[in-house]
C-alpha cells in the first residue's frame, strides 16, 4: 500500500508515494545516497543513523534526534529531515571542528550520529549545561576513542555557547555557523508544504503501527508486506487534566511525558524513571500506546501506568469503548483489541496530598537497557494506614502484570515492616517468571521481591529501614 508522502529533506523538497513501512534509514542512504547517516545495529542502540526530524508547532520547528533506522517513512510526513549533509554548510561547524582538534573520531563511524545530536541538544537547549550535553548523546557508541576526547568537545562547547540565550535560538546558531542559512526558511516551508492527513485505518489493515521503534527491530521485512497504518500521523499527541483525570494521547511520547509539567508535578522523580527508559532518541519516537499494544512483559511505561490502574480508551471505525489497562492483557502478545481497533489515549487520577507513588527497575546495565525486572506501586496513605493499592510487576509472568491480590493485601493494612515481608509472600504467589537471557526464574523472584521492597524504603524512609527488610 503505498501512500502520498511530503518532507523536507536537509534544504530539498521531497514528494512521493511511498509504502510508508520503509524505514528513513533507507530511503536516505539507497534512494538520496545521503551515506553519512550510517547503518550500524539497525536496533536503535548505537546511534550511527542518528537524525533531527523537525516538526511545525505554533509557528516555529520543534527538533528532536531520532533513529532513523527504526521510523517509519510514513512519520515523517509534513516534517523536516536532518541527516549530516544537511548541517554543514561551506565551513565545518564547531562542533565539527572540536571533533577534529580534540582526535574525537577515529575511525569515524559514529561521528556523524553524535554531531547531529549533538546539534540537536544545542538547538533544543535554553541554556548549555555540560551534564544534559553529555545525556543527549547518551544513545550514540563510539568503540574506538575511549569518550575522553568527545567529553573534552563538550567541555569545549560550553565554552562557547555559555552566553548564548538569544530568544531567537535558530538565528543566533545560524550567526555562529552551528546551522546552514536555509534553517531560518523552513518554518514558511512547512507551513506551505502540501498537507496530507491520514485517513481512518481500512478493512484492508493488517498492522497499526505507533513508534515502531520496537516493531522495526523485530519485522522490518515481514511490515514492508503487510498493509500498515501510522496512527502516528493522527493527533494523538497531548497530556490533557480535566477534573483531576490526566488523559494522555496514545502517540505521546516517553519524552514527551518526561518534560511534560503535569507529570513533573505529580511525580517528582520522573525525571529519574525515565532516565532508566532507552535512550532520548528512542524516548522521541518511543509512544506510550505502542508500548501498551505491544505486550512486552518487561514494557516500562506499560508497568508504570498498570500501578495508576489506568483505564484505556479504545477507538475502531464504528464506535469507542473504555477498558482498564489491567484487562487489555489475555495471555501473551494476545490482546483484548478487536479488529482495526487501537488505543486512542490512557486516562488515569492525578495522585493527590495522601498519594504515594514509585517506579523500580533492574537491568544488566544501568542505562539503557532492557529490564531484567521492573515494579512500580501506587498507594493512598492515612495515618500510616494504605486504603488504596495498586503493585504492578514486568519480567515475572507473561504479560506485563498487575498484582491483584497482593495489592488486594495491603489495603487497610498499617505500613510496617511485618505487612512488607507477609505481603512479598503473596507476591511470590502472584508470580510465574521464567528462566531466559535476563536471568533465571529464581533470580526473577528475588528481584521482584526487593524491588517491592525498595518501594517502601523509597517511600517511607521514616517508617522502613533497609536494615529492617534484608
Amino acid at each position: 500500500m503505498n501512500t502520498e508522502i511530503n518532507f523536507i529533506l536537509n534544504n530539498e523538497l521531497v514528494s512521493l508515494k511511498s509504502n510508508p513501512a520503509i524505514v528513513l534509514l533507507d530511503f536516505i542512504r539507497k534512494q538520496k545516497h545521503l551515506t553519512g547517516t550510517k547503518e550500524g545495529c539497525k536496533e536503535g542502540d548505537c546511534g550511527a543513523c542518528t537524525v533531527l526530524v523537525g516538526s511545525l508547532v505554533n509557528d516555529k520547528v520543534e527538533y528532536k534526534s531520532v533513529n532513523s533506522c527504526l521510523l517509519p517513512i510514513g512519520n515523517v510526513n509534513n516534517k523536516h529531515v536532518v541527516t549530516i549533509e544537511g548541517i554543514n554548510s561551506e565551513a565545518f561547524t564547531p562542533i565539527q571542528e572540536n571533533f577534529i582538534n580534540e582526535g574525537a573520531s577515529q575511525c569515524g563511524f559514529c561521528t556523524p550520529g553524535f554531531i547531529v545530536s549533538l546539534t540537536g541538544y544545542i538547538i533544543n537547549s535554553s541554556s548549555y549545561n555540560y551534564q544534559e550535553a553529555e545525556n543527549s548523546i547518551a544513545g550514540n557508541i563510539c568503540r574506538c576513542t575511549g569518550y575522553t576526547s568527545i567529553k573534552k568537545v563538550l567541555k569545549n562547547l560550553e565554552e562557547v555557547l555559555s552566553s548564548n540565550n538569544s530568544s531567537d535560538k535558530i538565528s543566533e546558531l545560524i550567526k555562529m555557523n552551528f546551522l546552514p542559512a536555509y534553517f531560518s526558511e523552513i518554518p514558511k516551508r512547512l507551513r506551505e508544504l502540501k498537507i496530507i492527513k491520514s485517513n481512518g485505518a481500512s478493512s484492508e489493515i493488517q498492522q497499526i503501527i505507533s513508534g515502531g521503534t520496537d516493531l522495526f527491530v523485530q519485522q522490518p521485512d515481514e511490515l514492508l508486506e503487510t498493509e500498515t497504518y501510522l496512527i502516528a500521523n493522527k493527533d494523538l499527541s497531548f497530556i490533557n487534566v480535566s477534573n483531576n483525570i490526566c488523559t494522555v494521547g496514545a502517540t505521546t511520547t516517553f519524552e514527551m511525558i518526561k518534560a511534560s509539567p503535569v507529570f513533573k508535578k505529580h511525580f517528582p522523580r520522573l525525571e529519574h524513571f525515565m532516565d532508566l527508559i532507552a535512550s532520548l532518541p528512542i524516548r522521541n519516537s518511543a509512544t506510550i500506546g505502542g508500548n501498551f499494544v505491544n505486550a512486552s512483559p518487561i514494557g516500562d511505561t506499560t508497568i508504570f501506568f498498570l500501578a495508576l490502574n489506568s483505564t484505556l480508551n479504545l477507538v475502531n471505525g464504528k464506535g469507542k469503548r473504555k477498558i482498564l489497562l489491567k484487562d487489555l492483557y489475555k495471555g501473551y502478545k494476545n490482546l483484548d483489541l478487536n479488529p482495526r481497533e487501537y488505543v486512542e489515549s490512557v486516562e488515569f487520577k492525578l495522585p493527590g496530598k495522601n498519594s504515594y507513588f514509585n517506579f523500580e527497575k533492574v537491568s544488566k546495565r544501568t542505562y539503557l537497557d532492557i529490564a531484567s525486572a521492573n515494579s512500580a506501586i501506587y498507594l493512598e496513605v492515612k495515618n500510616n494506614i494504605i486504603y488504596e493499592a495498586h503493585v504492578s510487576g514486568g519480567g515475572v509472568s507473561p504479560i506485563p502484570l498487575y498484582l491483584t491480590k497482593t495489592s488486594e493485601f495491603l489495603i487497610n493494612k498499617k505500613i510496617e515492616p511485618d505487612l512488607i515481608e507477609e505481603a512479598g509472600q503473596v507476591l511470590q504467589n502472584e508470580i510465574s517468571p521464567i528462566s531466559d537471557v535476563r536471568g533465571s526464574a529464581e533470580y526473577k523472584r528475588i528481584l521482584i521481591e526487593q524491588l517491592f521492597k525498595a518501594h517502601f524504603i523509597e517511600l517511607f524512609p521514616e517508617l522502613i529501614k533497609m536494615d529492617e527488610l534484608v
